[in-house]
């Protein structure tokens, strides 16, 4: 990832909470036939690890959990994004020298994959992951709902993953190589949008406001 001084994010407890508010994740590994992309969600555990670990399952059909076993993977996590227009600037509408550009936040986890064929890991696994994606709802839905046999014969088709993270890198580009009148107006701009990524990008650029 090309990464320059100014995006870039390191205070830890920053990356972990993207990952834990968006925790659909895009990991990457060698396959068979090379590069493969992997989309699942995965539970950021951090006290598995030194560095904490990554949590999740596949299909027992998907080839990643034999062609990657102790393996080195690499881990995406995709945080809040939004297009910029330079109409937005302060310094468009004064000399007119502004182009456009994608402001984003993403985590990259490193690690190497490990697989658990172990019906209790995965029982484990599956109710933090149900209780922690339920638990907005007025009627949470619990494992326990559904018939035992019925969840025995979904254990079995299923593989556990775990990735203790060996390395983490964070970047915020969040406008913060423009000038304070720039960023105010992306602030500005993003808020007339009122999308929820808009919303969310805007929190972040006016972070960088802040004294």
């Amino acid at each position: 990832m090309y990464l320059p001084a100014h995006f870039e994010e390191t205070r830890s407890e920053v990356l972990h909470a993207l990952m834990r508010d968006h925790p659909f994740a895009t990991l990457i590994a060698h396959g068979a036939d090379g590069l493969a992309a992997h989309h699942l969600p995965l539970h950021f555990a951090p006290k598995v690890a030194p560095m904490g670990a990554l949590q999740g399952h596949v299909a027992r059909a998907n080839p990643l959990w034999r062609e990657s076993a102790n393996a080195e993977v690499l881990v995406i996590f995709h945080g809040p994004q939004a297009y910029v227009t330079p109409s937005w600037y302060a310094t468009k509408r004064e000399h007119g020298k502004a182009v456009p550009t994608w402001n984003y936040a993403v985590v990259h986890a490193h690690g190497r994959l490990r697989t658990l064929d172990d019906p209790a890991w995965l029982r484990g696994q599956l109710e933090t992951l149900v209780t922690r994606h339920e638990a907005d709802f007025a009627e949470p839905w619990r494992i326990a709902d559904a018939p035992p046999d019925y969840i025995d014969r979904m254990l079995v088709a299923i593989v556990g993953i775990e990735i203790a993270i060996t390395r983490l890198r964070g970047k915020w580009k969040i406008s913060q190589n423009q000038p304070q009148a720039n960023r105010a107006g992306v602030v500005a701009g993003l808020h007339q949008q009122g999308t929820a990524d808009a919303m969310r990008m805007a929190a972040l650029v006016a972070d960088t406001l802040k004294p």
